[in-house]
């Protein structure tokens, strides 16, 4: 693995021994090569447990990715298209004008149904009828297509609705093919098993900073993602929550993700055609529930998250926490970084992927 490896090892050691980072994985193919694999720190500071490469790390909506490769893979299966409309495989779906709602809408965050139902609970998020039968009631907050929004848990229902009725089988069966492919079966799950949860990285929360602690969350936010279901440590270790399917997150290794993310430049995930989907602008504007500028491909956000702007074509999924991982088809590189403390910001994320982008 060479220079590379030593270096980001380098970086990651000094984050962790610095108390920044509890625990961390990088790892990064180029050229579908694995150049980085770092595994450092603790999992569990109650035993002591250490990070292996093989610890699943709970960090939210960076599986998104994988639940978007899901229904990119169906694409190629010739299950459906992305311009299939969500109501010819799912009837109720269409209810309240969203029978126009296409797949394309669906990835690229502009299908309009970003919303929980109020009074929405964690045994809601964690029953898939209930969150089948919320999507079919929701009313669109803008006509389909014509805006963007962060869909934070909806996505993960929306598509793997899509993906259940377009080819028959539960979305964890596909996920399980899916990481087989990868030749690293497991590493990429969304629901679990009691037992399987011992072995996950335990999720910390970082110290607020100061001042941040009196801000208030915009009244879209929370129609989107309740206080209730934020994604802080406490949530992260709920078993109701680590035990169901729900594929707006994923409980992930870093060298599984970066494994997939080379995939999709290899053409061995999905097929080369598929590619340009990934990273080619598909929605953009101001986001309609956090406010700030967004541009989506098909089902991934696009640029890094420190730097939207100077990586055009970089397309990954980051998780709240500060974990990221993507790819950039320019340079042939793959990139994860998984971390068990949740922080407010992504330095860790820009430290670590600017060092394997900078070595490479």
């Amino acid at each position: 693995m060479g220079d590379v490896q030593e270096i980001v090892a380098g970086r990651a050691a000094e984050l962790v021994a610095s108390g920044a980072e509890r625990g961390l994985q990088v790892a990064a193919y180029v050229d579908g090569r694995l150049a980085v694999d770092v595994a450092l720190g603790i999992a569990d500071p109650a035993t002591g447990r250490a990070v292996r490469p093989d610890t699943l790390f709970y960090n939210w909506s960076i599986g998104k990715g994988a639940t978007a490769t899901l229904v990119h893979r169906l694409v190629d299966d010739g299950a459906l298209t992305y311009d299939t409309r969500v109501a010819e495989i799912w009837p109720g779906f269409a209810k309240h004008g969203k029978g126009a709602v296409t797949v394309r809408q669906a990835l690229d965050h502009s299908a309009g149904v970003p919303g929980l139902p109020p009074g929405v609970t964690v045994d809601d998020v964690c029953s898939w009828p209930a969150m089948v039968a919320a999507l079919e009631e929701a009313k669109p907050w803008w006509e389909p297509g014509t805006a963007v929004g962060y869909h934070a848990y909806t996505f993960g229902y929306l598509n793997g609705e899509i993906a259940r009725r377009a080819s028959g089988r539960e979305l964890s069966d596909l996920l399980d093919e899916l990481t087989a492919d990868l030749g690293l079966p497991g590493e990429i799950r969304f629901g679990m098993r009691p037992e399987e949860t011992r072995d996950l990285a335990v999720p910390e929360d970082a110290p607020v900073p100061a001042g941040a602690g009196g801000w208030q969350m915009p009244e879209p936010m929370l129609r989107a993602a309740p206080m209730e279901l934020m994604p802080t440590a406490a949530l992260g270790r709920d078993p109701r929550v680590l035990g169901a399917d729900i594929p707006a997150g994923a409980k992930v290794t870093a060298r599984a993700l970066a494994r997939m993310y080379a995939g999709w430049l290899d053409g061995t995930v999905v097929s080369p055609e598929r590619l340009p989907a990934a990273y080619t602008e598909s929605s953009s504007g101001p986001d309609q529930v956090y406010g700030n500028p967004s541009r989506w491909g098909l089902g991934f956000g696009l640029g890094l998250p420190f730097d939207e702007d100077g990586a055009s074509r970089v397309f990954g999924m980051a998780g709240a926490g500060g974990s990221w991982a993507g790819a950039d088809p320019d340079r042939r590189v793959a990139v994860a970084v998984t971390k068990n403390v949740l922080s407010m910001d992504f330095e860790t994320a820009r430290t670590l992927v600017t060092a394997v982008l900078d070595a490479v």
